[in-house]
């Protein structure tokens, strides 16, 4: 058997099995090639049509079937099953103590095309960086990476998740410009910011009742916004914006991710100058603060 045939192969035994994809590759294809390659050795991003011919063994055949019967009978996100998830071609340690990095913000610091370019909103003044909700670092390593500049600090409520976090930072060389904090939101961040990065829980209750069995595999703490008791998802987007205002610096700004709950996001903070940036996904995903912002709303917030 070919290369060829062994990924068309893993291909219609995914396709078959009926799951969700989302947490690096969209399609039952694009995830058979991701597990072949990853289980074979070979690089990533290979050119599938010049690997086509390339013998496979025995063995080999055996190692990738059985990678994607588990892949099939576990339903969890395969980066759990590799330990390896890659995130604006910047690769990433991955396990079961954090989420699978997908976040659209990681967009806005590598300039990803398709994606608007918020340099405007930065400048000289921005040098020192929060990633709230860091999980596995990955976007605190991704800004320390594109701002070489900054110093950033990647806080988290999960000591789990930290862990993560440290052998990213530490895989990326980053140990004295990434300071790791464990905080509840803000308790333990005193501090000011000239960018902040956030990526919270903010799934509503009822998209977590419909989440497909790869998400569930997930902790929850990452992705259920009603943790708190409601229903809209924006449990902890209320507590970082009743204080977003004094963490950020003069000049700063806030981007903040929340996927699909625009709606659930414009209803919760009614009189909230929001700007949303394009993403590859179009508009909505993320949205973005000044301080500006912040301060009018605090002003008149208590009277609608």
């Amino acid at each position: 058997m070919n290369l060829k045939q062994l990924l068309q192969a893993a291909s219609e035994k995914l396709e078959a099995a009926g799951l969700a994809y989302g947490h690096g590759t969209t399609n039952a294809h694009d995830e058979a090639a991701w597990l072949t390659l990853w289980q074979l050795g070979l690089p990533l991003d290979a050119d599938l049509d010049e690997l086509a011919g390339r013998a496979c063994s025995e063995s080999e055949v055996a190692a990738v079937l059985a990678l994607i019967e588990q892949r099939m009978t576990t339903r969890k996100p395969a980066a759990y099953l590799t330990q390896e998830a890659w995130l604006q071609g910047v690769p990433f340690h991955v396990d079961e103590r954090v989420i699978v990095p997908r976040s659209f913000l990681a967009e806005f610091i590598a300039a990803a095309e398709g994606a608007e370019n918020i340099d405007g909103w930065l400048g000289e003044h921005t040098a020192k960086v929060l990633d709230l909700c860091t999980g596995n670092g990955s976007l605190a390593v991704l800004a320390a990476l594109a701002w070489p500049e900054v110093t950033v600090d990647a806080a988290d409520i999960s000591p789990d998740a930290l862990a993560v976090a440290r052998l990213n930072v530490d895989r990326h060389g980053l140990q004295d410009r990434i300071r790791l904090v464990e905080s509840d939101g803000w308790a333990n961040l005193p501090g000011r910011y000239d960018l902040i990065l956030c990526n919270p829980p903010y799934v509503c209750r009822k998209g977590m009742d419909e989440l497909p069995a790869e998400y569930r595999a997930e902790p929850l703490i990452s992705l259920d916004g009603g943790l708190q008791g409601s229903d809209d998802g924006m449990d902890f987007v209320r507590h970082l914006l009743d204080h977003a205002l004094e963490h950020l610096n003069e000049h700063g700004v806030l981007l903040l991710e929340i996927g699909n709950e625009r709606e659930h996001f414009e209803r919760a903070f009614p009189t909230l100058l929001a700007y949303w940036p394009e993403t590859t996904s179009g508009e909505g995903p993320v949205l973005l603060l000044t301080r500006d912002n912040l301060a009018d709303w605090a002003a008149t917030k208590d009277l609608t």
